[in-house]
């Protein structure tokens, strides 16, 4: 039973990170690790839990999507779903540890950029003259491996799209924070709908069940909490989560 509500409590906190401005992957996995499930079948097991609470924050966000470039809403969708998909099929395939012993660093990456990429961006368009901006094409093709590394692992993949974002459009946090939540919830959706056939993530309906009532309230409350929370406030939560998250999987390694 005490398992239970650390997993519930854990979907809790999982679902309202993800919704404010990521993060919610480590908690969840480390709170299923804890409760006895393995590294893979917890990781397939969060990225399924997370989904409802995803949708529930894309749900609240719906009407303020605001453009990534001038990538569509559909293409980016589809380049989430289809990387998403092919992710979840590797860490199905292959062996987890290499990548393991690279995500601490792919965070303190993605936490940089978060920090300095507007600056970054500033930098790069005064030393070329012009103002550095993505594709269409790059936005797309970034963000079908961002959704890939989504799949297999998950863990600050909504960081890293912010991050991508800020420093190749100067994408404001809190404006593309809904666009942010979408894609999450595509990404989790076509990762779980692999997970839940090829995978032994049903093994264990308690925990799952727990996790998912967790994430749906946390995400759903998350979201209205992230819509009142001003600018600067919301960016300080994302960078202090991705700071706290790249501190903890460095210790955690």
């Amino acid at each position: 039973m005490s398992e239970t509500v650390l997993v519930l409590l854990a979907g809790v906190a999982a679902g309202a990170l993800n919704a404010v401005g990521g993060g919610g992957t480590f908690v969840a996995l480390l709170a299923l690790v804890t409760a006895g499930q393995s590294p893979v079948t917890a990781n397939a097991m969060s990225t399924v839990a997370l989904v409802p609470g995803a949708v529930a924050g894309a749900w609240v966000y719906r009407r303020e999507l605001a453009p990534v470039g001038t990538a569509s809403t559909r293409t980016l969708t589809a380049a989430s779903a289809v990387g998403g998909t092919l992710g979840a099929g590797l860490l199905l395939a292959l062996p987890s540890a290499s990548f393991e012993t690279a995500v601490p660093w792919l965070l303190a990456f993605a936490t940089v950029l978060l920090a300095f990429g507007r600056r970054l961006s500033g930098a790069l368009s005064t030393a070329l003259g012009r103002r550095v901006r993505l594709s269409s094409r790059a936005v797309v093709a970034s963000q079908f491996f961002l959704a890939l590394y989504g799949g297999y692992f998950g863990g600050a993949v909504g960081i890293m799209m912010l991050a991508l974002w800020s420093i190749g459009l100067g994408l404001d946090t809190a404006a593309g924070n809904p666009m942010r939540i979408t894609q999450l919830a595509a990404v989790y959706l076509s990762a779980a709908a692999l997970f839940l056939v090829a995978s032994d993530t049903l093994s264990a309906p308690l925990t799952l069940t727990a996790l998912l009532a967790g994430a749906v309230a946390g995400g759903f409350g998350g979201a209205h909490l992230a819509r009142r929370l001003p600018a600067r406030l919301l960016r300080g939560v994302v960078l202090g989560t991705a700071v706290s998250m790249t501190v903890l999987y460095f210790l955690r390694g």
